[in-house]
């Protein structure tokens, strides 16, 4: 029997130093594989460092790209990140049963095991949302946009499927999201400090410039309507707490929205550090200056942010969507009514129970290392790979694992 060090082709459109949290993701999963002393390579888009490059969301020739990878290095496995937008989602206004990416034709030629990572799925009206604005008002003009997403709805959990169908294993973040698909491993989104040991508050605070005498609720990532900013210019902000944000513009939206930070009339208890898309380093920080973290998310299927904010032993507040509340279920945060004066009174009833959050917290938070995370992940190309290897055996009829 001849054995060979595992070899793996990971596929993500986003991959640092472009921004994305598929990308952070892939990053993170890769590096930790590495650690273990797997080959991995990296096919990624341009602005990314993968090994390999060329993927696009908007590019129709990213199966061919991936097929010609998948030549040169001939992985054992094939691991994509599948977020469906990074690959170039269409939707048919006429024939939705014709949803696409520009995966499908990867899917059906590649001769190895996909493994297949899904970072969303989504109820109806979260469905719906993904085209909403801050002010909820319906547009006219977008009524074809919002026609073609109600009548797209059923076919996006068929595509869905298929993909599963075409994989050899399946994974997701959340029991949440393994109720759309069912049949998917659920492994937590992993989270590490960047720092070998805990930074404290006051040391953090300082390196970011940020007041020492106020506790910090942190609101961190892409500015999209979807992330329901809008209500923190709403918040009456109680005395003792401050607003702290850091936001990145998301580089495929079209959409041009404020929140209005600066006009509104807590504007004073609110610190917009407008530092874009921030290093691991500074990242970290910025989650050790924190007391909470706040996710008014009107679409959530998984949070990167929230599991950071876990992993740095921070408790979050979030709107009632299901994805949170498979943590809150943990007494890891709360979720409450995507409201101002909800969320302000969340601050309050959590600075109440600090250390019962902090206490649970420091509890799960190890389970999502990375190091674990990546032997999860682990375990799983294994298994595939003896589930494709078996052959019979011609003079027993017992398998026989053969890895070339």
């Amino acid at each position: 029997m001849k054995t060979s060090k595992l070899k793996i082709l990971m596929v993500s459109t986003e991959y640092p130093p472009m921004q994305g949290g598929v990308g952070r993701y892939t990053y993170n999963l890769v590096k930790a594989l590495r650690s273990f002393n797997i080959e991995v390579y990296v096919c990624s888009g341009n602005e990314g460092e993968g090994e390999y490059k060329g993927l696009y969301p908007y590019n129709t020739d990213n199966s061919d790209i991936l097929l010609e990878v998948l030549e040169k290095i001939d992985p054992d496995i094939v691991h994509i990140q599948m977020e469906h937008g990074l690959y170039g989602l269409s939707l048919k206004s006429l024939l939705p049963g014709k949803i696409t990416t520009s995966l499908d034709h990867f899917y059906s030629k590649c001769d190895k095991p996909i493994i297949t990572t899904f970072h969303s799925s989504y109820d109806f009206k979260q469905w719906l949302n993904l085209d909403s604005n801050p002010q909820n008002k319906l547009n006219i003009k977008k009524i074809p946009e919002y026609w073609k997403r109600i009548i797209n709805y059923r076919s996006f959990h068929e595509l869905n499927n298929r993909i599963f169908q075409k994989s050899s294993a399946s994974i997701v973040c959340s029991k949440y999201l393994s109720n759309f698909i069912p049949g998917c491993k659920v492994i937590y989104h992993g989270a590490n400090s960047y720092f070998s040991e805990p930074v404290s508050k006051e040391v953090a605070r300082t390196k970011l410039s940020l007041p020492l005498g106020s506790k910090i609720a942190l609101a961190q990532g892409f500015f999209t309507p979807t992330k329901g900013w809008d209500i923190i210019s709403r918040m009456e902000i109680p005395d003792d707490w401050i607003i702290v944000l850091n936001h990145s513009n998301f580089h495929y939206s079209q959409h041009n929205f404020n929140i209005n930070i600066v006009n509104s009339k807590t504007s004073n208890k609110i610190i917009n550090l407008d530092k874009n898309f921030l290093s691991e380093y500074e990242l970290s920080l910025l989650f050790y200056a924190s007391d909470i973290v706040i996710l008014p998310y009107k679409v959530c299927s998984g949070s990167g942010v929230m599991f950071d904010a876990i992993g740095h032993g921070r408790p979050f507040i979030a709107s009632n969507l299901n994805f949170f509340k498979e943590f809150t279920d943990m007494n890891l945060g709360i979720t409450v009514e995507r409201k101002a004066d909800k969320f302000v009174n969340a601050i309050g009833y959590v600075d109440k129970n600090y250390l019962y959050y902090l206490s649970n917290i420091e509890k799960f938070k190890g389970s999502l290392e990375w190091n674990i995370i990546a032997k999860q992940h682990l375990k799983i190309y294994n298994n595939t790979i003896i589930r494709s290897s078996y052959i019979p055996n011609p003079v027993n009829d017992d398998p026989v694992l053969i890895r070339s």
